[in-house]
């Protein structure tokens, strides 16, 4: 076996990162000011027995004693008072002082930091983010303090109140989990499942009632070797549209089941070994049929799989997911859907267009072309007419019917239109024009990827002086008429 190449020395830490046990004993603060009040408001956090020595002390760390419950001894500092501590901390503001308190407790084997001097200390104090019982500590070892808590406040936002409430359930249910699960694969996913799907979800929303229920749930799937299904948005195509969830359960699956639109380089982040299953639906090309896939998804499940539904954009839009859901349900078997950015929202992102504007458009409708049985729909017309930015999908073949029906129902011909091919894609394309100009959408053999039309008032308020024209040829008026 080849020998460890050992890393640089720069590269190394200087400090071991540790926690010490406090609870119930004594941790010593010497000193009077604003330094020492800074510890103790610190030490608050935990359960330790907090003591300051100091013959007197300002205001401010009188204010932090009382709201810590610590004990003032009103003394001045000698060696005795680290018999039995802990820890000790020494905020004397004055080298020699502080040199005095971290000597004595070398004597008694306490370790000591002093405030502000790292060449004196035993150890650091982190920045600290609390969620007990987790608890998260940053330290720059002395050498960029204020960096240490600009970190730690990025931490924080990641990390929700209620992570603590998170570790206390998993804690309630590990015993069990050993138990029922002897198998260490086996329990593996269903801590991965327990702190990153619904159980966390629920918790986070603040329902423990709920997220206790849906704990046992998962853990009883768990044992019978049922399987669990995530409904996953792939957004419009590019890798770095996806969520880092879709990211992660792709790394997780056992199986991808995936749709024609979403691209290849997507479902290749999925892990090495996971099946990959192609299910077609592209319009008017449907290679597995819906309750197909309905059945294959309740099969892989059922057989112990974990199995994500990749589909391109948002599941929930367009998605046909809801059918899924019910044929899940009925199943018996659990799933969750997470959430990708959908077609309108990337093609309005990568073309500049606001969907809505304050005095132009306050309401946004996502509609699609066709209806279950092919018809072009014309049912949000009305809403066109009203104002609002119309995002159209799956609408190209029938762009002619759709700019008829709304020019019939009485919207402006010159109303601005903006067309995305393959939205958010290396290969995106914008077309734009007017309301009459639409239908010549159809006749264009050289537009093959998805399209997403936006129609609207707001469409005139984007910056498209890059877009080419919707219509390759003049528009008879009489499409207008």
């Amino acid at each position: 076996m080849p020998a460890r190449v050992p890393a640089s020395r720069s590269a190394r830490l200087d400090v071991f990162p540790a926690f010490h046990k406090v609870a119930g004993r004594r941790v010593v603060v010497v000193g009077g000011g604003g330094e020492a009040a800074a510890k103790v408001r610190l030490l608050a956090e935990t359960n330790a027995v907090v003591e300051v020595v100091a013959p007197h002390i300002d205001a401010e760390l009188a204010a932090a004693v009382e709201a810590a419950g610590a004990v003032h001894v009103a003394e001045a500092f000698r060696p005795a008072h680290l018999t039995g501590a802990a820890l000790v901390f020494s905020a004397r503001e004055d080298e020699a002082l502080d040199r005095a308190v971290v000597d004595a407790a070398r004597i008694f084997g306490v370790p000591a930091n002093a405030v502000d001097k790292p060449d004196l200390c035993d150890f650091y104090t982190g920045a600290l983010v609390n969620r007990a019982p987790i608890a998260v500590a940053v330290t720059s070892t002395g050498a960029g303090p204020v960096l240490a808590r600009h970190i730690r406040a990025r931490i924080e936002a990641l990390l929700p109140r209620s992570t603590g409430d998170l570790a206390r359930l998993a804690e309630s249910f590990r015993d069990a989990a050993a138990r029922l699960l002897p198998d260490a694969a086996a329990r593996r996913r269903f801590w991965a499942r327990f702190f990153s799907g619904p159980v966390a979800d629920t918790l986070h929303a603040g329902r423990a009632d709920l997220a206790r229920a849906e704990a046992q749930r998962l853990l009883n799937s768990a044992v019978d070797g049922t399987g669990f299904v995530w409904l996953v948005g792939a957004g419009p195509g590019a890798e770095d549209l996806l969520t880092l969830r879709a990211q992660r359960l792709l790394q997780e699956a056992d199986v991808i089941v995936h749709d024609a639109l979403v691209p290849q380089a997507v479902v290749a982040m999925g892990r090495r070994d996971a099946r990959r299953i192609a299910v077609g639906k592209r319009k008017g090309a449907h290679s597995v049929a819906q309750a197909d896939i309905d059945a294959l998804l309740v099969a892989l499940a059922r057989d112990g799989h974990r199995v994500v539904r990749l589909k391109a954009g948002d599941p929930l839009v367009f998605g046909r997911a809801g059918e899924e859901m019910a044929a899940l349900r009925k199943a018996g078997i659990c799933f969750e859907v997470v959430p990708g950015v959908t077609a309108a929202l990337a093609a309005a992102a990568s073309a500049g267009i606001p969907l809505t504007l304050r005095g132009v458009a306050s309401t946004l409708v996502f509609a699609t072309g066709h209806d279950a049985d092919g018809a072009t729909l014309p049912g949000w017309a009305g809403l066109a007419l009203a104002g609002a930015t119309v995002a159209v999908y799956m609408g190209r073949t029938v762009a002619g019917a759709v700019s008829r029906r709304l020019v019939e129902a009485g919207l402006a011909a010159s109303t601005p239109v903006a067309v995305v091919e393959n939205a958010a894609r290396p290969d995106e394309r914008l077309f734009v024009g007017t309301l009459d100009a639409l239908a010549a959408l159809a006749d264009r053999p050289d537009v093959t990827g998805p399209v997403l039309i936006v129609v609207g008032d707001a469409v005139a308020h984007a910056s498209l002086q890059g877009a080419a024209p919707i219509a390759v040829r003049p528009i008879r008026q009489s499409v207008a008429a």
